[in-house]
């Protein structure tokens, strides 16, 4: 099992503290540093300095780590054109070295899209413009010439398909979602990787039994992962700071997260690996808590 540090900087990060969280995590053998790709805080509470860009940030990272892999989790087909986005992603995989890979979604959070101008169709159209997106992006990152396409939504022309990613034939795409009919289709067809967010180890399950019905139907295979609220403690009184640090119930993250003492989350990890998880995102959201990775990496990494 890999384990991976999922962040959430649209609740209120700078790059510097994205940068400081992603280069512990590489020191303390983390597999990869990934964020949210949000432009406004999910919820009530202070925006603090609002959020960042998803892809400049990567960027910036690209630069500033040097094993860690790096994605984000996941960016909305809504935000970006596929063509750009297809080159913003193979660019920084070019200043990784290699190391990125894409999570690619629908896009859902619509109050984002109102207060920064961005078109938020209904989500029939937001499916059908993603599955067009899918084709094209990763059509431009493998295509040996020119790149045509001619779809509903999107029309590209004699593209010259550059620059390439340097990973090869393309990045990894994570597709995630818990839908029953489009998502194991569209995991089917493009992605090398199916997220499950924030369910329980019996929802988890059942997505992945529809995704490995229709990944066997279309002679493939994919990762199978899960993203989880996380919080360790070495007794209950820092289980409970760490989760009211984040206004978070214990009793709550016990059911819904991974939430406890490193003994009770590897545990819990334990019963994702039997589902045939391979990669647990664990979504870290005090980021000041940087004693926080330090035990993860010290009592749960070595036991997974």
């Amino acid at each position: 099992m890999k384990l991976r540090i999922f962040t959430e900087p649209q609740q209120g990060a700078t790059y510097d503290d994205l940068l400081a969280v992603a280069r512990a995590a590489e020191r303390l053998g983390f597999d990869a540093f990934f964020r949210s790709d949000h432009y406004q805080r999910i919820g009530p509470g202070d925006p603090g300095p609002g959020s960042t860009d998803a892809w400049i940030t990567l960027a910036g990272l690209a630069r500033e780590t040097s094993t860690i892999r790096l994605g984000t989790l996941v960016s909305p087909a809504t935000f970006r054109l596929p063509g750009p986005l297809a080159i913003s992603v193979a660019q920084v995989d070019q200043m990784s070295g290699g190391r990125v890979e894409l999570g690619f979604g629908t896009g859902w959070f619509d109050a984002e899209h109102t207060a920064y101008g961005i078109p938020f169709p209904p989500v029939g159209e937001r499916f059908h413009r993603f599955e067009e997106q899918l084709e094209i992006v990763t059509g431009l990152w493998t295509a040996e010439k020119t790149y045509n396409f001619e779809g509903s939504y999107y029309r590209l022309v004699d593209s010259p398909a550059l620059p390439k990613p340097a990973q090869r034939p393309r990045p990894p795409l994570i597709i995630g979602g818990t839908g029953a009919r489009r998502t194991p289709r569209l995991v089917a067809a493009y992605a090398d990787e199916y997220n499950v967010p924030f369910r329980t180890v019996e929802e988890t399950g059942a997505a992945y039994d529809r995704v490995r019905a229709a990944t066997a139907e279309a002679g493939r295979s994919v990762v199978l992962s899960a993203a989880q609220t996380t919080v360790v403690g070495r007794d209950e009184a820092e289980v409970r700071r760490r989760a009211e640090a984040i206004g978070e119930d214990p009793a709550r993250l016990r059911d819904g997260g991974l939430c406890g003492t490193p003994a009770e989350v590897v545990e819990k990890i334990g019963a994702f690996g039997e589902l045939g998880a391979e990669r647990i995102y664990l979504q870290i959201l005090d980021l000041a808590d940087t004693e926080h990775l330090e035990l993860i990496a010290a009592e749960v990494l070595p036991h997974v």
